[in-house]
């Protein structure tokens, strides 16, 4: 297994540091400062965005 190395990520809810370790783009994490719900949006630049709301869809 390729181990990458651990890369930090700003959070933009709160401006914390958000570590990036074993992660795929398009994955949920949260900031571990504020508790945002964060999705990974890339690697090669670490970058996180605010994860989009879902609506509930009560089975329609």
């Amino acid at each position: 297994m390729i181990s990458h190395p651990t890369q930090i990520a700003s959070c933009p809810e709160c401006a914390g540091e958000v570590e990036l370790r074993d992660v795929m783009v398009g994955e949920i994490i949260y900031c571990p400062d504020c508790n945002a719900e964060l999705e990974v949006l890339n690697l090669e630049q670490p970058e996180v965005g605010l994860a989009p709301e879902v609506a509930e869809d009560w089975g329609e």
